[in-house]
């Protein structure tokens, strides 16, 4: 019935938009969709729009990563799966075998054609989807985000925290390894990674406002290298980094795959110890690092509770639940959700994890 629905309004959007263009007008009309890439109609982004008439065991709902072969994704179908046992609801996460953003285009197409009630996407690139989201919500398909504050096609958009107190927590530990003073080097995965780019913005700022002993190298440019979300990639590109900069004390990184690469060049030119690095990852993978003292911190949220949560407002919208500043969605840091209204309606936790030596066996995953 709600797909009808759907398909319904679209046919009478498409007709006014023609009626309009036909009698003079821009043929914006303020129905249907904007076409390929933009922000689909309040009507679409409407919640209450996609409650489901299903019975709740009859739902589905497709989670799909960056790369599903990685640890931080692993972890993250963990909760995932854990939602769905508590809920008894069908969840199905899925992606890419690398994170390739036209590989993940696929993924979420497939699942739009498999008849899925919701989707709930991390982007590697929020702007190389906004089509296929516009295309779900278009069938009826619920789409919530994770790490794409700038994601016009969702409804909501779950964050662990904002993107300033996370890059300004990166600075500050950073700045506490390296003393307060000398050179410093950001890595990213993809510069099109929103989440991303906002840590990194937000650590540079951090350092400008507060430690005007240190310097980002390259003229301050943001970000000093991309990793492309690979460790192999991430260590040749720190290794020319610290070639070509050997003064350089710090590190930053805030793909999983980075800081580990960084750590290997470290190693590998003997600087361990005389430069500091802070990044983002699975406590299992930095163990090691963080042990030896390469890696001087490990921050980050956990995946687990991040894909819970992604599920539980998707299942909320289904089940037609207001979600609004309060809602608790029943897992540890997002017991009493923030509402963020920008780009989108972005849903802000309180789940900051910072591991170093002295509490990183305190996790496991």
């Amino acid at each position: 019935m709600k797909r009808k629905f759907f398909a319904l309004f679209l046919i009478m959007s498409l007709f006014l938009a023609a009626c309009s263009t036909e009698s003079g007008g821009s043929g914006d009309s303020g129905s249907g969709d904007t076409g390929s890439g933009g922000a689909a109609n309040e009507n679409l982004l409407d919640p209450a729009s996609y409650k489901s008439d299903k019975e709740q065991s009859e739902w589905t709902i497709g989670v799909v990563t960056k790369d599903n072969t990685a640890a931080w994704f692993k972890r993250m179908e963990v909760g995932v799966n854990e939602f769905g046992e508590e809920m008894n609801i069908n969840v199905i996460q899925k992606g890419p075998a690398n994170a390739d953003a036209a590989s993940q285009v696929q993924v979420i197409e497939d699942l739009i054609a498999q008849g899925v009630d919701a989707l709930a996407v991390v982007p590697i690139d929020p702007g190389a989807i906004e089509a296929s989201l516009q295309n779900a919500l278009s069938q009826g398909i619920a789409v919530v985000t994770h790490e794409a504050s700038n994601q016009k096609n969702t409804l909501f958009d779950i964050e662990a925290f904002t993107s300033e107190d996370f890059g300004a927590s990166m600075m500050d530990s950073l700045a506490a390894a390296m003393g307060e003073e000398g050179k410093y080097a950001m890595m990213v995965g993809y510069t099109t990674s929103t989440t991303h780019m906002e840590y990194a913005e937000a650590q540079k700022a951090r350092q400008e406002e507060s430690y005007a002993n240190m310097e980002l190298i390259n003229g301050g440019e943001v970000p000093s290298a991309e990793s492309e979300e690979s460790v192999d990639v991430a260590y040749e590109k720190a290794k020319e980094l610290l070639k070509a900069y050997p003064d350089l004390k710090g590190f930053t990184g805030v793909a999983s795959t980075d800081s580990p690469g960084i750590a290997n060049a470290v190693e590998e030119l003997g600087l361990s110890g005389k430069v500091s690095i802070v990044g983002v990852g699975t406590p299992n993978e930095f163990s090691d690092y963080i042990k030896a003292g390469t890696i001087n911190e490990l921050q980050l949220w956990d995946p687990a509770a991040a894909g819970y949560a992604m599920v539980s407002v998707a299942a909320k919208i289904l089940a037609g639940e207001e979600v609004a500043e309060g809602t608790d969605l029943g897992i540890d840091g997002y017991e009493s959700i923030q509402v963020i209204e920008g780009t989108n309606k972005m849903l802000v936790g309180n789940a900051p994890l910072k591991l170093d030596e002295s509490n990183i066996d305190d996790y496991d995953f």
